[in-house]
């Protein structure tokens, strides 16, 4: 058999990629200095995989933000606005992704998504009535020619058609289904400029085809490939899927003329089934995701054998890959020098899941191949006994029952004492919790962590932060103030750090969108809070002003969501463990004093399984308890906040209000405000505070701009209920944008307080 991956990490070993675009957007290099970066982590990349025995190598699997951006820019699906700036095509693509205020105007990124399942975001293509979809970017040819000149002939890689119609947004009366025939044309085009290269594989990822599909969406994807396939010249096809399984679509997907179908046998609960029921055509390459593209655990060879085993008798010809790109895993464990031995030859990251593809497919090959000394190592590996279980812990899951998920009195009547206890004004201002970060601050954290200052020093320092950024929040004149989150390295890390059950790596990032990257931690054993979190800082900021001050929690949904989760217990057992330590704190917090508890819940859908049919079974009937066991216990009087960002509310906005936390904030400005309808049209109960500016991005907003936001939310919240907020943290944003932006913010809010009178 041979193998293959779906797509690598593009960031580096050591965030190269990251640190070069960061350096590029302050102008301390150039473009040409950028794009030399980039080229070398693609060779490297590409000798890794060629040295691993990769058979089948991709290329365009690298972007400098996101891919579906690239393919937006590849079929001319970029909106006027970014073009109409005159910057350079690279400063215009960067436009499109992260917004642009300057000298040539000022324009607002588009919208960002959760990208399905996953904590990645893509850019949200616009498609108007007048778009003419066509082939005009060069970069998945370029990049495969380069790939050439250094010997290998790739498989490259690009976003499907159905995919990129079903993700885009489309911003007129047009819908996707009447862009089939310029999109059909223009992916004609890119497959016969491939076979005109010599390549001999095209992937094209279809990842939308494991979501629920009707009779409209199949039209619409098989009506796509009859024209694609019909004129694909000499080129292979693969389609490629991942994340789920393709039961809607599993009959049309296999009467196709495909070359070769990308099944997921990690995450799609029915591919195995779908495959023994229906068999796979013998004239296809079935290209087997049985490698975790998602996780970092090392794969159970036994496991996956029995799988190949099965499916051999209804195919042609296998080819072992990943379930996914790799991209949502780290580059490499080689960077983890403080691991033990005996934690680390329990994980994979991307470059030793190269490995394990590797010897399954010697494994594979042989006659016998539970015998060989691969498989006998991963056989005793996978049997050994970690350690990490704690019986007090499973007792405490274990004795929960209802009322321990149940907040009284009810909603409305806390709304009324909370109100007449904090007596804030109509549309009270507050921001998310972080503050910008300086480099002094993340090299103190880094002193202290090596012992290069002692614990008082590092206190003090402290201290002093929290102080600055209370008189700062005062002199705004925000309502609710936060403690700036200064000692916080990550808002899901952090917390892995003081609790018990997480181990923790040095590199491993992991991209979540553009240049940020984000580290998780490793949930290793069972999840207790041996000592208080945040109380000390919380309690500290609290006595610098008589306004109030938020406690901040990450929620326990959102910590195992950002976590790389364990594969011997289920995620409600996670979930409900870190759900019981995250309860502590908020018990510890309301009894120093801190009266508003924010428990952020940023990555609730982001495990929401794909398919409508299993979110009670699989998730939601999990989820939503675990986050009000965490503040089920608090008083009437403590107001419980929490926040959500960059993913899909609409369809499970009923479930966010059965929270029952007091305030709500959403990321909302990406999306132009189109959560306020679905507010409105579910009477939502909960107190609300969409985000009225975009924190990703550099721009500062104008007091007008905000005023026009908060207008439009008025026409869908009661004023009563409406909060004035940025949509997310501040961290990763410098003072110079954070201090107008919220001065901006405030005298907005105030001005209509004076209208609303």
């Amino acid at each position: 058999m041979k193998t293959t991956i779906i797509g690598y990490p593009r960031i580096g070993s050591q965030r190269e990629l990251k640190f070069a675009s960061e350096k590029y957007f302050k102008g301390e290099i150039s473009s040409e200095e950028l794009q030399e970066t980039a080229k070398k982590l693609r060779y490297e990349n590409l000798e890794i995989q060629r040295k691993s025995d990769l058979d089948i190598i991709p290329s365009n699997d690298f972007s400098f933000y996101d891919g579906m951006l690239d393919t937006a820019v590849l079929l001319n699906a970029l909106p006027e606005r970014y073009l109409d700036l005159g910057l350079s095509e690279l400063d215009t693509y960067f436009a499109a992704a992260r917004g642009y205020q300057g000298e040539k105007g000022d324009v607002k990124a588009l919208a960002m998504k959760k990208w399905f399942n996953t904590n990645y975001h893509y850019m949200v293509p616009e498609i108007g009535d007048d778009t003419a979809i066509r082939l005009v970017g060069s970069k998945p040819f370029d990049l495969f020619s380069e790939a050439l000149q250094n010997g290998v002939k790739t498989k490259p890689v690009i976003i499907g058609a159905y995919t990129f119609l079903k993700l885009s947004r489309f911003m007129g009366t047009k819908k996707a289904e009447d862009f089939v025939e310029e999109t059909a044309a223009a992916y004609i085009e890119i497959l016969w400029k491939f076979s005109e290269a010599n390549a001999e594989w095209v992937q094209l990822d279809e990842p939308c085809l494991v979501m629920d599909m009707n009779e409209t969406d199949k039209r619409l994807f098989v009506g796509l490939y009859e024209k694609i396939l019909g004129n694909k010249g000499s080129i292979k096809v693969l389609l490629q899927t991942y994340f789920g399984d393709v039961r809607d679509c599993y009959n049309e997907l296999c009467g196709l003329p495909f070359d070769g179908v990308g099944l997921d046998f990690v995450e799609g609960k029915q591919t195995i089934d779908l495959v023994l029921k229906n068999g796979f055509p013998k004239d296809k390459v079935l290209f087997a995701g049985i490698v975790n593209g998602k996780n970092i655990w090392r794969n159970n060879y036994e496991k996956t054998l029995e799988i190949i085993e099965k499916i051999i008798s209804k195919c042609g010809e296998i080819v072992l890959n990943t379930s996914c790109s790799l991209l949502h895993v780290p580059y490499t464990l080689e960077n983890e020098a403080k691991l033990t031995e005996d934690v680390k030859k329990h994980f994979a990251f991307a470059k030793e899941k190269l490995g394990e593809l590797a010897e399954l497919k010697k494994i594979s090959a042989s006659h016998d191949p539970r015998e060989t000394p691969e498989f006998k190592a991963n056989s005793a590996l996978m049997n050994e006994t970690r350690s990490g279980e704690n019986a007090a812990v499973h007792n405490r899951v274990n004795e929960l029952s209802e009322k321990d998920h149940t907040r009284l009195p009810e909603f409305s009547e806390r709304e009324k004492m909370q109100k007449n206890r904090f007596k804030l004004p109509l549309f009270p201002t507050t921001t998310i919790g972080s503050f910008p970060q300086t480099a002094e601050v993340r090299m103190t954290r880094s002193d202290f962590k090596k012992g290069a200052i002692s614990e008082e020093q590092y206190d003090e320092f402290m201290k002093n932060r929290i102080k600055d950024c209370i008189e700062l929040q005062e002199k705004l004149g925000l309502d609710v103030l936060v403690h700036g989150e200064f000692e916080r390295n990550d808002m899901v890390e952090y917390f892995g750090e003081c609790l018990d059950g997480y181990i923790f790596t040095e590199k491993a990032w992991v991209q979540s969108y553009g240049t940020r990257c984000v580290k998780p931690p490793v949930v290793w054993g069972d999840i207790s809070r041996a000592k208080p979190m945040t109380v000390k800082w919380s309690k500290y900021a609290q006595s610098c002003t008589d306004k109030p001050v938020k406690g901040m929690l990450t929620g326990p949904v959102t910590i195992l969501n950002w976590s790389f989760p364990r594969e011997d217990i289920s995620l409600r057992e996670s979930a409900l463990q870190i759900a019981l330590a995250i309860r502590d704190e908020v018990l510890d917090l309301e009894a120093n004093g801190i009266s508003i508890i924010q428990v952020d819940e940023a990555a609730l859908r982001e495990k929401l399984p794909l398919r409508k049919s299993d979110w009670k079974s699989d998730y939601l009937d999990w989820a939503i308890p675990a986050f009000r066991l965490v503040h089920s216990g608090v008083k009437p009087e403590t107001q419980i906040h929490t926040h959500m960002c960059y993913s899909e509310f609409a369809d499970i906005i009923t479930d966010i209000d059965d929270m029952d936390a007091d305030v709500i904030t959403f990321e909302a400005s990406r999306s132009d405000l189109t959560i306020l309808d679905v507010l409105k049209a579910n009477d939502f109960r909960t107190e609300v505070g969409p985000g009225v500016y975009d924190i990703h991005s550099p721009r500062v907003p104008s007091k007008e701009e905000i005023k026009t936001a908060l207008r439009k939310m008025l026409d869908k919240i009661p004023a009563e209920k409406l909060w004035v907020n940025p949509d997310c943290g501040l961290k990763t944003r410098g003072k110079a944008e954070t201090v107008p932006s919220l001065e901006n913010l405030v005298n907005a809010a105030k001005e209509l307080r004076n209208e609303n009178k």
